[in-house]
């Protein structure tokens, strides 16, 4: 902010620059008033300037405090994104080797599978084979037999011919010869003896004696053939054991294989949702870091704004408390200078009436005016008629001061176009000033409100989103508190329930503890007096007649006590221990549940007290942010009052100023059209015609 220009010698050369005639007042005491007033309001402006750079101020120390506590929580947060990243990444890479891993398993176990599937259907056909080869045998040894035995019965030519064969093979062929079987029986038995015969002719190269012909020799033929279909029937039920075992053996194998690979697929599945929550927590982390380090450089851009924008109002303040100082120690002097030295000439110079010189010289002056009286005049009215128009006081004080300037310049033989032109392009100047500081409060009105309605709106859902997770926590922690309350009270019956235990268990106990020796005593008393009165009745030789059957009675009736004393007290004892073991398991599982509930208790409270002191965080977060926001509203309310136009546009003023400068400009040139005619004439000649035309100008002012 540009110090504010000294406003004494303006005012003072006006009151000056007024003709005796024009006022009835002594124009050095309206010098002084004016320097009084101008005075009162130099430091009435100085007050104002000095409230506002204290709100100012204040509203700096708040922002940046605010600016500050964000920038500390963006860089911790930052960390704590990147801490969630790099965990996130890493448990990406396990989940991978992890997917990797499992996948080679499942491959392995559904390669076992197939190949399994394979052999077990290799086996398959082959026993399929074997079961019908060994089918056939038994049915047509069955056959065979079955012939043999209905031929033998019958006695025929073919049978002794069978039974004199030389060999099994012999044998067959004859039953061929006399169709005693039939086409597809006799190429079954004949590969079964050959196949025997083969086997035969092997156990004869290792030494080993012709069981076929052993058997021709010592046996029937018929024997021969059911010993061959006892060993097709063992060999057929051994292969169908054998297809039932490996059946059951890939059942078996199967059955685990697919759990492996159903178990596979489930972690393999539950990898890759891991591994793709991981990714997403991790591109959100990412996401939110991006955000989190652009809000922090815009932060701390903010800062640093901030902090040269509030030293550049401090170093404009301390500017303007200077020039302010001085513009009232001059006008304190000016005062001082004139009360003091400038009454006695006051005076003496206004006391001679109304009539002043200049009156006295333009009422002998010519009334022929000449261009550059036109010119002056018409530079004037110019001025004059755009006050009117603009409603500007700065121009109508601007045309005064013209007239005067022409008056007295014309009157002391100056040249009145320096002085005037020099009055109109000092106040082009100020007007061009002006219009940039306007546009510049604007750019900034602009640029300020636009950032303050993008941070109150940050703001705001930023305390939302933090009320949000409040009511969560809030009603998480107060869910949590009911159970714990729930637990504590079941606690506390559990306890009391267990003390009414222990006290029922101590007083059973005690109660067999006193029984208990009363029983062993009743008991060894029983049998002493039994031993006692046994050995008395059964003694020889008694001196008396002893009452035998009485004594037996009695023996009798001590036996039955005697059982019951002993019965009772097993009964008793058993009691004891099982009411004991009881006790004992009961007050285990209290103590199992006890302790469960305890820790539920102690993870619950730690629980709900970290949700508390979230909530309290989050509230303090919050808190900090309404105060932030509370700041950015008084600041926009601040930039409303600066900012928004009043009874006038920034539009409008700037049409204003332009229309203005663009009259002044004409004005100049009006000046400049007559500057070189002026400049010719002579010395005298100038001074009559400015005096002539300075008393006009006055008078039509």
């Amino acid at each position: 902010m540009a110090a504010a220009p000294p406003r004494a010698l303006p005012a003072l050369l006006v009151a000056i620059l007024v003709p005796p005639a024009l006022s009835q007042v002594n124009p050095t005491q309206k010098v002084l008033q004016l320097l009084t007033d101008l005075h009162a309001k130099v430091i009435k402006e100085g007050e104002a300037a000095h409230q506002t750079y204290v709100e100012f101020s204040a509203w700096c120390d708040d922002r940046s405090k605010n600016l500050k506590y964000e920038v500390k929580t963006a860089k911790a947060q930052v960390e704590e994104l990147k801490a969630a990243i790099e965990q996130a990444s890493s448990s990406s890479v396990s989940l991978a080797a992890e997917i990797e891993e499992t996948s080679g398993k499942i491959a392995t176990n559904e390669a076992d599978l197939k190949a399994a599937a394979e052999i077990r259907k290799t086996e398959e056909a082959d026993f399929a084979t074997a079961e019908k080869d060994l089918v056939e045998v038994v049915g047509a040894l069955e056959r065979a037999i079955a012939v043999l035995e209905r031929e033998a019965r019958k006695g025929g030519a073919a049978m002794l011919q069978v039974q004199h064969a030389g060999s099994l093979l012999q044998a067959l062929q004859v039953m061929i010869s006399a169709a005693m079987v039939g086409s597809q029986d006799a190429t079954t038995l004949t590969a079964l003896v050959q196949s025997v015969q083969r086997d035969e002719d092997e156990s004869d190269a290792l030494g080993a004696p012709d069981a076929a012909a052993y058997t021709s020799r010592s046996s029937s033929i018929i024997e021969t053939l059911e010993n061959l279909l006892d060993k097709a029937k063992d060999e057929l039920e051994t292969a169908r054991k054998k297809e039932l075992n490996s059946k059951h053996s890939f059942e078996m194998l199967k059955q685990s294989l697919t759990d492996e690979l159903r178990f596979g697929n489930e972690d393999l599945a539950a990898a890759k949702k891991n591994i793709a929550l991981q990714k997403e927590a991790k591109a959100n982390a990412e996401g939110d870091l991006e955000m989190t380090q652009k809000q922090l450089v815009e932060d701390e851009q903010t800062m640093g704004t901030l902090k040269q924008d509030c030293m550049m109002k401090a170093q404009d303040y301390e500017a303007e408390t200077k020039s302010r100082g001085e513009e009232i120690k001059a006008l304190l002097e000016a005062k001082k200078v004139l009360s003091d030295m400038a009454g006695g000439a006051a005076d003496v110079t206004y006391s001679f009436g109304q009539t002043s010189f200049v009156q006295l010289k333009s009422s002998s002056r010519s009334t022929t005016w000449t261009s550059v009286d036109l010119a002056n005049f018409e530079a004037v009215r110019l001025v004059r008629n755009l006050a009117k128009k603009e409603h500007s006081d700065a121009l109508a004080l601007l045309a005064r001061r013209m007239a005067s300037a022409m008056r007295y310049s014309t009157a002391q033989g100056d040249d009145p176009f320096a002085k005037v032109k020099g009055l109109i392009k000092d106040m082009i100047e100020t007007l061009l000033k002006d219009a940039d500081a306007d546009a510049t409060h604007k750019a900034y009105c602009d640029k300020e409100l636009g950032e303050t309605a993008t941070k109150k709106a940050e703001k705001g859902a930023e305390i939302d989103k933090l009320s949000t997770k409040i009511d969560s926590m809030t009603a998480n922690s107060a869910k949590l508190k009911e159970e714990v309350a729930d637990l504590q009270k079941a606690l506390a019956d559990l306890a009391s329930s267990q003390a009414e235990l222990t006290k029922l268990r101590q007083s059973e106990k005690a109660e067999f503890e006193a029984n208990k020796p009363e029983m062993e005593s009743g008991l060894e008393g029983v049998k002493m007096a039994l031993k006692v009165l046994r050995e008395y009745y059964n003694k020889e030789g008694k001196a008396h007649s002893a009452a035998g059957g009485a004594g037996g009675g009695i023996i009798g009736l001590l036996e039955v006590v005697e059982s019951d004393f002993a019965q009772n007290l097993a009964e008793m004892s058993a009691a004891e221990a099982t009411s004991q073991a009881d006790y004992e398991r009961e007050t285990k599982e209290n103590e199992i549940e006890k302790a469960t509930k305890e820790s539920s208790v102690k993870y619950k409270t730690k629980e709900y007290k970290q949700l508390d002191a979230s909530v309290a965080e989050a509230s303090s977060d919050r808190e900090g942010v309404q105060t932030e926001l509370t700041a950015i509203l008084d600041y926009n309310k601040h930039l409303l009052q600066i900012c928004t136009a009043k009874a006038e546009t920034y539009e409008e003023r700037k049409a204003r100023r332009e229309a203005e400068i663009a009259g002044l400009k004409e004005a100049l040139k009006i000046l400049d059209s007559q500057a070189v005619l002026l400049q010719r004439r002579s010395t005298g000649r100038r001074l009559g015609r400015g005096l002539r035309g300075g008393a006009t100008l006055a008078a039509d002012a």
